[in-house]
């Protein structure tokens, strides 16, 4: 197949083409959901697609298809995305230089112990059934939910460069969710477990522990207290940390937002944005992660990118694009949900960089402040950098230590005046896994995570 690819791609005869790749897809995985003991949902993935991309000027072409990728249908998608980047490129107002592409030949197979697509589906079944029945703890658990996604990534790659690239992705995940109720209150739990691995991910999980802890904690939110509110010392666990990390520095660094203005962190490169002891990164490298992969959508390798050091801004996410835009070698950011979407300036996994404290540390340093844990979700303003985080829990703190249990709350403020309050970094990190969208779409899977942090953020809910 790659012989075939390359062929199409040395065919091409339009000088007004600079640049030109294809890539190839084929996905097959499972997706099992169960509520209330009963499966829910049952879905077996088999699909494929080729979509070959033009580049004319600083137009780009883009045609795909879902059938069989022979020596004409590859000439023919790249005919029909000539067309289209060549009738933007009437209007283009300049040449886009893509010479720092990459140009390896590399086949790169993941390692795993079990494929999950050797396992079989009632294997499947049963444990998702098994997560959900270990929740039934206490008549006070009303309600739970589980499940379980697999999915494996086979992608062939060529450019006009010389690029013939060929790799897998693997990822799995699974999550359970129970809900308790006693009176009027009811609260809830979760957890998850996912990364780029094999079915040993899911062997390793301890039923009655995972289930047993998420629905005692589900329990305990009955009787939590309502949060404080106002601006105050807030120790946040390295769940939350990362959420911060991933919705506003994280987005607001996505290059594709930065050549458009659309970023408060446009222009901010070697300007301070936090503290000494912030530093963020996002890294595609990191082994069994979630966000993890060898290269990007564009067959640019995956890369550490420092874009917090010690405080100061260094730089951004980048496609091919807006590498050659910035004038800086591309990050391995350039991501596509499949062959039939747009590719974008994505995360991978990112976070904020460990410290010297540990988390015991921490509190007893804190005079009165909160320790916040499980965040729900994120919201950003990337233009004016605010962030709000919806988080499960707390513990009050006071005299240096955690008291009571606190039920949900939101934490809000603007991303900058936050850095600038981190005085404490935890050396522990942990990462949880999921996916993002570009906007309400384009969804693609990353990690987020990181260290405990102290700073001072407003706090609200209850």
């Amino acid at each position: 197949m790659l012989d075939l690819m390359t062929n199409a791609i040395e065919g091409i005869s339009d000088k007004k083409v600079t640049f030109a790749d294809i890539r190839q897809e084929s996905r097959v995985g499972t997706m099992l959901a169960v509520v209330n003991g009963a499966l829910r949902r049952f879905n077996r993935t088999n699909r494929a697609g080729t979509v070959a991309r033009v580049l004319v000027g600083e137009c780009w072409g883009q045609a795909s298809t879902t059938k069989e990728a022979t020596k004409a249908r590859l000439e023919m998608l790249l005919s029909e995305a000539t067309k289209m980047a060549k009738a933007s490129a009437k209007y283009s107002r300049k040449d886009i230089d893509l010479s720092n592409v990459n140009s390896e030949q590399k086949s790169v197979w993941l390692s795993v112990k079990e494929d999950p697509q050797d396992v079989s589906t009632e294997e499947k079944i049963d444990f998702v059934i098994a997560l959900d029945k270990g929740m039934k703890i206490d008549d006070r658990i009303v309600n739970t939910n589980t499940s379980y996604q697999d999915g494996k990534l086979l992608i062939r790659l060529v450019n006009s460069e010389g690029a013939r690239l060929e790799w897998d992705e693997l990822r799995i995940r699974a999550f359970a969710n129970p809900v308790a109720r006693e009176g009027d209150r009811m609260h809830y739990d979760y957890d998850v477990v996912a990364g780029q691995t094999g079915y040993e991910l899911i062997r390793g999980v301890d039923i009655n522990e995972f289930t047993s802890r998420i629905a005692q904690g589900a329990l305990d939110l009955l009787s939590a207290e309502k949060p404080p509110s106002g601006k105050m010392t807030i120790i946040m666990d390295g769940d939350t940390s990362g959420i911060i990390a991933h919705e506003v520095c994280g987005h607001g660094s996505e290059a594709d937002e930065v050549v458009k203005e659309r970023s408060f962190l446009t222009g901010m490169v070697e300007k301070r944005v936090g503290s000494d002891l912030v530093t963020m990164v996002d890294d595609g490298t990191l082994p069994g992660k979630l966000g993890s992969f060898p290269y990007d959508s564009e067959g640019t390798p995956a890369t550490k990118t420092f874009i917090i050091e010690d405080g100061i801004f260094r730089g951004y996410m980048h496609t091919l694009e807006t590498a050659a835009v910035m004038g800086v070698d591309p990050t391995g950011n350039g991501r596509a949900q499949d062959y039939n979407r747009r590719i974008f300036a994505r995360m991978s996994n990112t976070f904020f960089g460990p410290g010297e404290w540990s988390t015991e540390e921490m509190i007893s340093d804190t005079k009165d402040g909160l320790y916040i844990i499980k965040p729900m979700s994120g919201m950003e303003d990337v233009v004016g950098g605010g962030v709000q985080v919806s988080c499960l829990k707390g513990y009050v703190i006071k005299n240096g230590e955690k008291q009571q249990l606190v039920r949900s709350n939101a934490l809000a403020g603007k991303v900058l005046d936050i850095l600038a309050t981190v005085d404490a970094v935890s050396k522990d990190m942990t990462f949880s896994g999921g996916t993002c969208g570009k906007g309400e779409e384009d969804w693609v899977s990353v990690t987020s995570g990181g260290p405990h942090m102290r700073a001072e953020l407003i706090v609200g809910g209850g």
